[in-house]
């Protein structure tokens, strides 16, 4: 599987992350004859190489030519994009980057997402720096991206249309929340609005260990020079073992010693009826001696908010601690099975190379209540078939 790693050296911005994927390998006219596709017109890329703490890098500058047209809305953006001539994967994954920034605003602003107006995210250059990023990547062929802890500046602050704000800027916040991220020393904004979008919408979350084999590095320079750190995003492209899907999971807990233990059956329930993956209790000794249960809830980190919530609103608890942790899963699918019993909804999953199928508990119960049979001859049955 072919991958982008965003090393967050100094943070991400789209122009940045634009600029890493020109280092990588990506040529700038095809971007541009890419770009434009988008029949807005009104600007000029101008790419070059500068030095980052003696480390060579592409800056790219999106030049306006004519005044652009600031205030729009989600539904423009999303407009100019589908009536583009660009691939469809190019479309899917700008528009994802304009939504995240979208619902940030509005939670920022308490206005409906429809209303939200972009000012410089609506802007030409801004337009440019994220549609460039989808064709730099859809160009260089990537599966899926992943990237470092998000690098965030603090103490600064940011001249914007709605004055000065600091840094990091709400919105930027607001968008990775739930994302790793690290507040640094620097005085200024390192993670833009933009980048914080792409990283967002595109990433599958960060890596650990995984055994990656480098075809191309790119490095993206911002515009300022720090002395903290090289002004640096690098972008790492390569082949990443198709074994294992991954993706970033938060883990909810929860010690409760004051709870009448009846209800957590319900809890359980309402959590997995709520989105959470996984969703169990452990006996366990608190202070005092006093026995307790130990609530785990595993889930998407979209779904950490509402779960919170809803373990605040059924349960006794007071607090909850929250972690957040990769996972790693082998490839799998739902298939139907032709067996002896008819149709079988099965799993299927690859392990070394190999398929192993495998059927659903609940077919494997309902075919033992139909024909008679043990459960477990049924299962052992339908594995011997599946095997085959």
């Amino acid at each position: 599987m072919k991958i982008a790693y965003l090393d967050t050296i100094a943070g991400i911005a789209g122009d940045m992350t634009m600029a890493a994927c020109v280092s990588a390998g990506v040529s700038i006219d095809a971007l541009i004859a890419e770009l434009g596709k988008l029949s807005i017109g009104g600007f000029e890329l101008v790419g070059r190489h500068v030095q980052r703490n003696a480390i060579d890098a592409v800056h790219i500058e999106v030049l306006i030519n004519e005044q652009p047209k600031y205030h729009r809305h989600l539904k423009d953006i999303n407009a100019i994009i589908d009536e583009s001539g660009l691939s469809q994967t190019v479309k899917e994954r700008s528009k994802g980057i304009f939504l995240e920034i979208a619902k940030a605003e509005a939670k920022i602003h308490n206005t409906a997402l429809e209303k939200v107006h972009f000012h410089e995210v609506g802007a030409l250059d801004s337009i440019v720096d994220i549609v460039g990023t989808a064709i730099g990547l859809d160009t260089m062929g990537i599966e899926r991206v992943y990237s470092s802890p998000v690098k965030l500046g603090s103490g600064g602050f940011v001249n914007t249309q709605h004055g000065k704000l600091p840094a990091p800027t709400p919105a930027t916040l607001e968008i990775l929340k739930g994302y790793p991220t690290v507040l640094t020393s620097v005085a200024a904004e390192l993670t833009t609005p933009t980048g914080a979008g792409i990283i967002k919408a595109l990433s599958s979350g960060v890596l650990d260990d995984e055994v990656i084999t480098v075809e191309s590095i790119g490095y993206g320079a911002g515009t300022k020079e720090f002395e903290e750190l090289p002004n640096l995003l690098r972008v790492v492209i390569g082949e990443m073992a198709p074994e294992y899907d991954h993706d970033q999971l938060v883990v909810i807990e929860s010690n409760i010693d004051d709870m009448n233990p009846q209800v957590y059956p319900y809890i359980i329930e309402k959590l997995l009826s709520a989105g959470a993956h996984d969703a169990f209790l452990i006996p366990i000794i608190m202070k005092k001696g006093r026995p307790g249960i130990l609530l785990s809830v595993m889930a998407q980190k979209s779904r950490l908010e509402s779960l919170v919530e809803l373990i605040h609103a059924q349960t006794s608890t007071i607090g909850v601690r929250i972690q957040h942790i990769g996972r790693r899963k082998l490839p799998r699918e739902e298939r139907v099975v032709d067996t002896s019993f008819g149709p079988v909804k099965a799993k299927s999953v690859l392990r070394n190379g190999r398929e192993i199928v495998t059927a659903e508990f609940e077919e494997c119960k309902s075919i033992a209540d139909r024909t008679g049979l043990p459960l477990l001859e049924v299962m052992k049955k339908l594995e011997k078939e599946m095997a085959g």
